[in-house]
């Protein structure tokens, strides 16, 4: 077998899930994939690597490499290495991303301009996958073109002596008749075909199956759209490229619990937790505003938890009550909810380098395991589905799933699964037939992620407590039935907060509901770079709607004190956007959004930005507001300054190196 390094750098799970995948496919296209967290710099050293290297990259905030990059990242930067320190290395990566952010895939692009810089050359060109799309848009034919960039690897550092091997393996890798470039040798395989049995013994084939084993007709079918768990001509008779089927490794077991005590102190989180209480929420909206805005502070007097302005944190939420009883009685196991769960690795499994999942606590409860650790809210990948298929009974229900997966029904996956949202609940709704076991689910859902907040308090004005603002999610899902759901966390805290909430006024909020303060777990996640500049005497410009607002609060305290500052001239103007009102009265009304009162005040701007040395923060939507506002600094950056708009946005760019252009965007 022929090795390759593959690394990956995740923050979700997503990159860790698609490293697998290529390792998993690797061994039949006759290499052998040396798979670890880029963590792990222990297991590997590309100082002396002489293998090609394959990275899988995430990017989390604001464009930052994920946490567990971090420190690679630090050494690869290090000003002292020569630029011919790795240019021993050939390697080809893949970048993930979301491009409603301003640095999208920029945890990957950071990775990959500096291995170039320490003279490493790529024998594969990287790939930027978009979530806002879909990955798989990118990642499956990048993946597919792998193999046959890596076999042109080996057969240049080998010579020709590989040659024979190389073309034999090339003709059991594809049956096509029709003429295929040299480079799509190994683009269509078996491996990612159908397997007929699950141990894969089998050769895999193409899945021939259609709508006619349900009884209807095509004409029938057509008379119908397509939908969750109905496809229509021509996909519902096509005959369809299905993933393999992916190993299973978990063997998992439910135990009693014999009276043992369980803490949630056995939360998993790589920083250090603190278990604070509730001390007082506001609603901050009116009752018939748009949305529902709600500020939350925590009593912190008795940790040792620090932060300043700028800074974000974790709240540790917990998955909808609701939503995992559902669960427990649809997988039937309701009646076992207290019982722990113990697991090991199958003795038999293919699946190269499998491991326990880290963020499951050992011998925790299954009503643990389901509220606290695995995120049953996760779009079903692909895989999952695969998986799913071979434990639906019906076969209708069976052909629907294995549609959603395969290669011709791409489209309705993105329709009706990933772009809806659907989770796994609405799949079980969907398919009444398809009964997983509980280890398919710790195999395929990945860990639940806390959820990050700015914080929207100073320490120094608030000496023990800590504010933050958010909106509560609502949103409706209408995957198998209409209704109206709530984001896992701001649903969460929005609940426990009833008893204590203070209702929407105009006054001050000094005395709050008494009631028995609710505790959450919190950790801390501090920024590098959205902070107050050290010099309090450099002008800063603010853009911050709805609960964008919130590091601006801590920034200048809170929201009741902005006017406060402003006559006390701390803070020198104050501009307030209404979006949601029409401009009534004067011919000039107040602005609608922030972008529009920066161009009103563009002359301001300029001077802030580019004769005082000033800051810009922007803090908000990523999807529309940070690309709007960014738009019209452009335009004033060129209209004041009477650079053409490429200039302009040379000039936009040397301000975010220089760090003076700062956002905090979701």
């Amino acid at each position: 077998m022929r090795r390759f390094l593959l690394l990956y750098a995740t923050q979700r799970g997503q990159a860790k899930a698609i490293a697998e995948e290529i390792s998993e496919k690797a061994v039949t296209y006759g290499f052998s994939a040396d798979l670890h967290c880029i963590s792990e710099s222990d297991k590997y050293d590309l100082n002396t690597e002489t293998a090609p290297l394959v990275m899988v990259v995430s990017t989390t905030g604001n464009g930052d490499p994920p946490d567990t990059a971090r420190k690679f990242v630090k050494a690869i930067q290090d000003k002292t290495l020569p630029p011919d320190f790795l240019a021993h290395l050939r390697y080809g990566l893949l970048g993930l991303g979301d491009s409603e952010y301003t640095y999208f895939c920029n945890g990957g692009k950071v990775i990959d301009k500096r291995l170039q810089e320490l003279g490493a050359q790529r024998f594969y060109d990287t790939g930027h996958a978009d979530d806002c799309v879909g990955l798989e848009l990118v990642v499956e034919p990048w993946i597919n073109g792998l193999w046959a960039a890596l076999e042109k690897h080996f057969l240049l550092n080998r010579g020709r002596g590989d040659m024979s091997e190389t073309l034999t393996m090339a003709s059991h890798a594809s049956r096509r008749t029709d003429p295929m470039t040299p480079e799509l040798l190994h683009v269509e395989s078996q491996v990612g075909l159908l397997r007929l049995d699950d141990s894969g013994g089998k050769a895999a084939e193409v899945l021939e199956q259609n709508a006619v084993n349900s009884g209807q007709s095509s004409t029938l079918i057509a008379d119908f759209e397509a939908s969750l768990t109905r496809s229509v001509p021509p996909l519902s008779q096509a005959s369809l490229n299905i993933p393999s089927l992916p190993p299973e490794y978990l063997e998992v077991h439910l135990e009693e619990a014999l009276g043992q005590e369980e803490s949630h102190a056995s939360v998993s989180s790589a920083d250090p937790v603190f278990h604070v209480p509730i001390s007082k929420a506001v609603q901050l909206t009116a009752n018939d505003a748009v949305k529902t805005t709600l500020l939350i502070e925590l009593d912190i007097s008795k940790t040792d938890f620090s932060y300043q302005p700028g800074d974000a944190f974790n709240v540790i939420c917990p998955n909808s009550d609701a939503e995992v009883q559902f669960l427990l009685q649809r997988l039937q196991l309701a009646d076992r909810r207290e019982h722990r769960v113990a697991m090991t690795i199958k003795a038999d499994t293919r699946k190269k380098g499998a491991a326990l999942p880290q963020h499951v606590p050992e011998r925790c409860s299954l009503q643990f395991l389901l509220t606290w650790c695995l995120e049953i809210r996760a779009v079903p990948k692909k895989a999952f589905l695969r998986a799913l298929a071979d434990h639906t009974g019906d076969s209708v229900e069976r052909r629907r799933l294995q549609e959603l997966c395969s290669r011709q029904g791409a489209a309705d996956y993105s329709r009706f699964v990933r772009d809806a949202s659907a989770c796994l609940s609405d799949l079980l709704r969907a398919f009444p037939s398809c009964q997983p076991p509980l280890g398919l689910l710790l195999e395929h859902l990945p860990k639940l992620q806390p959820r990050l907040y700015s914080c929207a308090s100073s320490s120094l004005f608030h000496p023990g407590k800590l504010h933050f603002i958010f909106n509560i999610v609502e949103f409706l899902s209408n995957t198998t039935e209409v209704v109206l759901r709530r984001g896992v966390c701001t649903g969460w805290l929005a609940t426990l907060v009833e008893s204590i909430l203070q209702p929407y006024t105009c006054t001050n909020h000094a005395d709050g509901k008494k009631a028995l303060a609710a505790k959450i777990f919190i950790s801390p996640r501090t920024t590098n770079s959205f902070h107050l500049p050290n010099d309090p005497s450099v002008p800063i410009i603010m853009v911050g709607p709805g609960a964008g607002v919130a590091p601006f609060i801590g920034f200048l305290q809170h929201r009741d004190e902005l006017r406060h500052f402003l006559k006390c001239g701390v803070l020198t103007h104050l501009e307030v956007s209404f979006s949601r009102d029409a401009a009534v009265g004067e011919e000039e009304g107040p602005a609608r959004y922030v972008q529009d009162s920066l161009q009103r005040h563009s002359k301001q701007v300029v001077g802030v930005l580019l004769r005082e040395s000033g800051y810009i923060y922007v803090c908000g939507d990523a999807k529309n507001m940070a690309k709007d506002v960014h738009d019209a600094l452009v335009e004033i950056i060129s209209r004041e300054t009477g650079a053409e708009k490429l200039e302009a946005m040379k000039t936009l760019a040397t301000l975010k190196e220089e760090k003076r252009y700062l956002q905090d965007i979701w």
